[in-house]
This record gives C-alpha cells, structure tokens and sequence, in this order.
C-alpha cells in the first residue's frame, strides 16, 4: 500500500476567488460543542435546509423527508485506535497520531514532542498488558517527513507485531475539541454500525447517526443504499490558514468507489431517484470518483478534491451532514452545495435553537441551490 501522498484526480474542481476565509466565519457558543453522545444513535436533532426553507426535525423523521426510489450512500470506513504514546531515545515522552500504516510496517504519522524526533532515530511505543504489570514495546526507526507527517517503519522482522500493537494499545483518537478522555463507550459510538474497512483516524460522523432500526425503516419506505470508503486523515482537522480558500492545498485521503455503488447510483437516477450522500466524506469520494468523465466511474486511489462556492456536483443530490467548524474545509464544502449565504443563515438558526455541533452532535439535511450543479 503506497503512503505517500498523490493526486490521482485534479486536486481542484474550481477556483474561488471571490471569497474570503472570513466569510465562513460564524459565532458558536462552546457550550453547544458535544462531548458525549446520546443516548441513543437516532435520538439526535435535523435540520432541513432547503434553500432560505428550514425545517427542524428529528433523524428519525428521515424516512418522511425522503421519498421511494431515493439513493443513500455512506462511508463504511472503520476508525483505527491511531492514538499511541511513547519516548524518543532520549527519554522525552511522546504522542503518535496515526495517518495510515501499511502491512510492510510503513507508517505516517504526526509526532507530538517536547522536539521533533530525527531521521534514523528510534522511538518507542508502549502499551500496558492486560494485567498491568509489563509494558510492551514496538520500536520505530524514523525515516523521514512529509511536511508535518513523519515516515516510520518497524524495525527488521517485526512488520506483522505493527497492526496487533496497533489494535491492543492504540487509543480511540476523539477529535480535539471534544475535551476529555475516550472511555468504554467510545469504542462503540465512534464508530458507524456498519463501519467495516479499517483505516480512518477520524469517523465519518454523519453515519453516527443510522442504528439498525433508522436502516431498517428506510428499507421499509423504499430507500436503497450503498457504500463507499473513504478513510478519514487527521487532516480533517486542520485548519485552513490562507485568507484566500482556494490557496490552501487539501490533505490525501485514501478512497474507493466499487462497481456496486456505481451501478446503484446509475439505477436510482434512472428511476428517478436522488443520490444522497451520507457526510462530506461520501460527497468527496463521489465527486472524485466522477471528476474526470462528469458521471460515476469505479475509483480507486487518492485525492485532495477541495470543493468551494462554484464547484459543479455531477453525483449527489442531497447530502445529510453534521455541523462543521467555522473556516473549515467541511462548511465550504456544505457552502459549495447549498449556497454560503443559505448556509450561514441554517447555522445561525442552529445556533439560536440550541443544537448540538461536531462529532457527537446534531445532523442536517440539505438540498442543494438552484442552479448549483452541473
């Protein structure tokens, strides 16, 4: 598996000039930020935006919102415990944050550290063992770094001790602004109930949202669905930091668009029905996958599509979403598709009715303005 970082699509699908990273800017009270979910997967809050039209619902109205022959399609990407600690050989205590690792012991990886270790250094990863009374080791030798990603491999011999490491002492890696420990509960509610392919860092957090009864009720009123995989990069995180948007240079993320999906998506348009995707992730993955021809193709590979006010969506039709940082990549996205000005004007409305924002939060569903795509 290749871990360095290529474009196999246009890095851009358009240019933004007219917009200013101010622009996506809004006020957020933290209070409003959740650190833990619901009780229960479904029990969260929709808001429906439909141009200048908001509708505050419940996930569970979903069914209701939709109608027979519509397509849903979610990223069935399973989050790592990509968060592990060790030392340098000096002794200075470490954090790792997982960005991929591959079965030849090949990683990338950001390092936390009192100073950046350096190349042909060794670390040290540690674990406890169940009963508390050995720490195991994993070393590390550092090869080399990828802007803020160090590369790393396992030493001679111990490539196959990497993911066994990996899935006894990494940790659930809760995103920053969720201030407190990942417990028991998190290995469950951070991950989709159909999360099946390994290799995310963060969770695609739409898909929080869907419990077996959610899925089955959408079944039940017509409503098909599919998977695609998009493996979530620590780079979700990230900030832009450019006034102009379009100069900043979007991270990797691996994706795979199957045969199958094609083929249902190909089938719900042509009875009619609308493709909605299932977070920012699903809506990345289809539009990479039908950037090059303009229609759904089979995709493989990597891509570093940044899509902002102007952007042409040749696949989706509706997308439902949770709530984004402001200036994040996320809420341009949600911008390109729903208009900046409807956008903001959903947000502030979230905001007055008090829901529940990022990972663990609320959910809406969005449709698109007129005349947005292609």
């Amino acid at each position: 598996m290749p871990l360095t970082p290529t474009d196999s699509i246009p890095s851009d699908s358009t240019r933004s000039d007219d917009f200013r990273l101010s622009d996506y800017h809004y006020d957020l009270p933290p209070a409003l930020i959740a650190q833990s979910p619901l009780k229960n997967r479904s029990d969260s809050r929709l808001l429906c935006v439909d141009g200048q039209e908001l509708k505050h619902l419940h996930v569970t109205d979903l069914a209701q919102q939709l109608k027979p022959g519509d397509h849903l399609v979610f990223n069935n990407t399973r989050v790592i415990p990509a968060r592990l600690f060790g030392q340098k050989q000096s002794g200075g205590k470490l954090e790792l944050m997982l960005e991929r690792f591959g079965a030849d012991g090949q990683m990338l990886a950001k390092i936390r550290s009192s100073k950046s270790p350096k190349p042909g250094s060794l670390i040290e990863l540690h674990g406890m063992s169940d009963n508390q009374s050995s720490k195991d080791t994993l070393t590390l030798r550092v090869v080399g770094r990828q802007d803020d990603l160090f590369e790393l491999n396992t030493l001679a011999g111990a490539e196959d001790q990497l993911a066994p490491f990996i899935e006894r002492f990494g940790e659930i890696p809760l995103p920053p602004y969720i201030e407190r420990k990942p417990d028991d509960a998190d290995q469950e509610r951070y991950q989709t109930v159909f999360a099946e392919k390994p290799g995310a860092v963060a969770a695609p957090t739409a898909g929080l949202h869907f419990d077996e009864a959610l899925m089955a009720a959408l079944e039940a009123a017509g409503i098909s669905h599919s998977f695609i995989t998009l493996h979530v990069g620590a780079g979700t995180f990230q900030p832009v930091r450019v006034e102009n948007p379009s100069d900043h240079v979007m991270h990797a993320e691996r994706v795979s668009v199957d045969q199958n999906t094609v083929d249902a998506i190909t089938a719900a348009k042509a009875r009619g029905g609308r493709v909605i995707a299932v977070g920012t992730t699903s809506v990345r993955a289809l539009e990479a996958a039908a950037a090059q021809s303009g229609s759904v193709r089979p995709f493989n590979g990597e891509t570093r599509l940044f899509l902002t006010p102007g952007a042409k969506f040749h696949v989706v039709d509706g997308m439902f979403t949770n709530f984004h940082l402001p200036e994040s990549t996320l809420l341009m996205l949600v911008a390109a598709f729903a208009g900046l000005d409807e956008t903001l004007a959903a947000y502030r409305s979230a905001v007055e009715h008090q829901y529940r924002f990022f990972s663990y939060g609320d959910a809406m569903l969005v449709w698109p303005k007129f005349g947005v795509r292609s």
